[in-house]
């Protein structure tokens, strides 16, 4: 039991450290932060975020943030630009470097060749008066006291203070250039959340079958309607207009009251004033009406003419639900 509880106490003093860090970092953004986010936002080259060690990982995921919210960056590890990465920095280009310390030898030896070249150099670190600190033009202050770490050794603290200054970067750029969920979903239109914010109610229907009946269908043939094309549901229209929807829930209540199915037709069941959406709609739209109203089938329409049935298999399927 003792072995747990010291978990559990190392465990919160690490998240406790890490958030009172981050929330220091409030106080530290400043005129330098807010020029550096202009600078790069009237830039017309790209961000090239470069750093060592556990800096370069934080800097890959800063690029990959970046990139995603329209942005353009790329990654360069520091110790394979002084062997020849140093050509992917073109001219227009703005260099972020990352380093605690702002001291590590490979940083020394490419800060110096970056100034030569004329690019803008932006400093994330926790060190203002470092080497890279005194190079740079903007400094990004990522200050953090102490790592996590109980040695104050394995970067922790740091690494997570460089990852939200990153972060806030990003989303200042993102603001300035009026980002929508429409710009994003160009950039993530892959899996759930890209389908999200660019699948409509037509790229459904167009795969489903598309159960239908008159108001004079015979009972027989409703129940044949439903079961041959394995949705659950049929809708009922009078001169292509939807008047109607009939259920499996429908056919057992008609089970379960009438004495004879004799004369009964798709009128006679169906249940009027069905819920539908536009077949031009978003995916998501029609998983809101579902929800609010307790169905799991919504017909789909365009100008009141049938379009189909979305199901909320459909909606499990595509991984948005």
């Amino acid at each position: 039991m003792k072995k747990r509880e010291q978990i559990i106490s190392v465990a919160k003093k690490t998240i406790e450290t890490e958030s009172e860090a981050i929330k220091n970092l409030a106080t530290l953004i400043d005129q330098s932060f807010t020029d550096a986010v202009e600078y790069i936002y009237n830039s017309n080259g790209r961000v090239i975020i470069t750093g060592i060690g556990k800096s370069a990982i934080i800097a890959n995921k800063i690029v990959a943030t970046l990139n995603s919210t329209g942005t353009p960056a790329i990654f360069m590890h520091a110790a394979d630009a002084i062997h020849g990465d140093l050509g992917t920095i073109l001219e227009q280009d703005v260099v972020i470097c990352i380093s605690k310390s702002g001291t590590t030898p490979e940083i020394k030896v490419l800060v110096p060749l970056i100034k030569v070249r004329g690019n803008k150099l932006v400093a994330i670190t926790s060190n203002r008066d470092s080497f890279l600190g005194q190079q740079a033009d903007f400094i990004l202050n990522a200050f953090v006291e102490k790592e996590a770490c109980p040695n104050n050794l394995a970067p922790t603290t740091s690494t997570t203070a460089q990852l939200v200054i990153g972060d806030a970067l990003a989303v200042c750029l993102l603001d300035l250039k009026g980002f929508s969920s429409k710009d994003f979903a160009k950039f993530h239109p892959g899996g759930s959340l890209g389908k999200k914010l660019y699948l409509r109610v037509s790229d459904l229907t167009k795969i489903n079958k598309k159960p239908v009946v008159q108001l004079d269908t015979d009972i027989k043939e409703v129940i044949v309607e439903i079961s041959e094309n394995m949705l659950g549901v049929t809708a009922v229209i009078d001169k292509n207009k939807v008047v109607g929807i009939i259920t499996d829930g429908d056919l057992r209540r008609m089970l379960v009251k009438a004495d004879s199915f004799h004369g009964l037709t798709a009128k006679d069941i169906m249940s009027k004033h069905p819920k539908t959406i536009s077949n031009n709609a978003m995916a998501v739209e029609a998983i809101e009406i579902m929800d609010k109203n307790g169905i799991t089938q919504i017909i789909a329409v365009d100008n009141g003419t049938y379009c189909g049935i979305v199901h909320i298999h459909n909606l499990t399927n595509e991984g948005i639900l």
